[in-house]
Order: structure tokens, then C-alpha cells, then sequence
């Protein structure tokens, strides 16, 4: 039965230990792959893509690269959240065609394309700086992703513990196209879940009237 959105909330911890015998169903996955697809983006760029691995040799030829973690093995699903380099830049077209997926004018489109272009001059400067704009943005297709799993009672571990050019070269990514934001495996626990830490309410949260 699938879990209320605060019972989601409740449930999702980093999961360190999947258990290995245990697989999630292709509905279950493609439904935690959608909630990533379907997330917001900055001017609706979409700069990511989701590659999901559940070869167990690759999967054990990642590991040392992400610092041993088990994880990365145990999981039923691991997926390796990549930002879009090359896509958001204006010369590769795809802007232009992202912002024409709606009907406009000429007019119209030539204002999103001007204030894009202008807006996001220094960003748009290197690919470095790209990076940092587009890998922001993965992470909110992450925690919809991890919620999505939380939902439907399966687990996650967002990892950053890792060798980004090893992970890579392994995976053979053409980095002018996509770098390495972050890698998430999905799977079922193994052990109980641990005490949920957390700052309290007001700590966190402050009302300006």
C-alpha cells in the first residue's frame, strides 16, 4: 500500500544496506524515473539525464570508484544522475527548440531566447560554471525521485562520496555533454531504519510579516 506523502517523508533515510535478493518491479522504478523526468527546471531546460544500471559487473566496477560503498553493489537500481552541459548552451539550438515545444510568436520567442541568453550570460560562460548552474538543478529531480521511492516503501541513498572523473571514465561519458552530478542507488532495506535527526521546527523555519 502505497505510503501518505508524510508517511513518505517519514520513512526516507539513507539507506546504507540494501538487501540484495529483493528487486524493484519495472512499474515501481519507471514511476520514481517519471517523478525525475517530470520535475522543474530553470527556464524548463531539463539539463539532466538518468542512467539506470542494474548490470552487476558494472556495478562492482563502479564501487571502488565511489569509495567502496556497498551500496552501490547491494542496490536493485542504481542510478547515476548526470547534468546537461552542451544541451542548455544557446548555439546547440536546443533552447530555442525547448522554448518553441509551446506555440509563440516570433516576438515572443525572440524575448525568452534575448532574456536567456542575457540572464544567464556569466553562467553560460564556461562549462565549468554550467555545471554548477545544471548540477543544482539535478538535485531537485533527485528529491522528487527519492520521494516518489519513499511512496511506494523503497529505499535510497543520495551519494556525492565518490571520484566524479573516475565514475566517468568508467561509464565513458562524454563530459562536454554530461558530467557527473550525483549517484542514486534504489533497493529495499535490510536493517531497521535509524533514528530520523532533525533541527526543530522553529530552528528551520521563520515567518516575516
Amino acid at each position: 500500500m502505497n505510503k501518505t506523502f508524510e508517511e513518505a517523508m517519514n520513512f526516507r533515510h539513507a539507506c546504507k544496506l540494501f538487501d540484495e535478493d529483493k528487486k524493484i518491479s519495472d512499474k515501481d522504478i519507471k514511476f520514481i524515473l517519471e517523478a525525475g523526468r517530470k520535475s522543474p527546471s530553470s527556464f524548463g531546460m531539463e539539463p539532466w539525464k538518468f542512467l539506470v544500471i542494474t548490470n552487476e559487473e558494472l556495478k562492482a566496477k563502479l564501487k571502488p570508484a565511489c569509495w567502496n560503498q556497498v551500496q552501490v553493489t547491494s542496490c536493485s537500481h542504481l542510478v547515476i544522475v548526470l547534468a546537461g552541459i552542451d544541451s542548455v548552451k544557446v548555439e546547440s539550438g536546443l533552447p530555442q527548440m525547448r522554448f518553441t515545444r509551446r506555440e509563440m510568436t516570433q516576438e515572443q520567442l525572440d524575448f525568452y531566447m534575448n532574456l536567456y541568453s542575457g540572464h544567464l550570460e556569466k553562467t553560460l560562460s564556461s562549462d565549468e560554471n554550467i555545471y554548477s548552474w545544471t548540477a543544482r538543478q539535478t538535485y531537485i529531480a533527485a528529491g522528487n525521485m527519492m520521494t516518489a521511492a519513499a511512496v511506494l516503501g523503497i529505499d535510497s541513498c543520495p551519494m556525492e562520496g565518490l571520484d566524479k572523473e573516475k565514475v566517468e571514465k568508467i561509464l565513458d561519458l562524454d563530459i562536454s555533454q554530461y558530467q557527473l552530478s550525483l549517484v542514486l542507488p534504489f533497493g529495499y532495506r535490510i536493517n531497521e531504519q535509524s533514528s530520523q535527526l532533525r533541527l526543530d521546527f522553529d530552528e528551520v523555519v521563520e515567518f516575516i510579516k
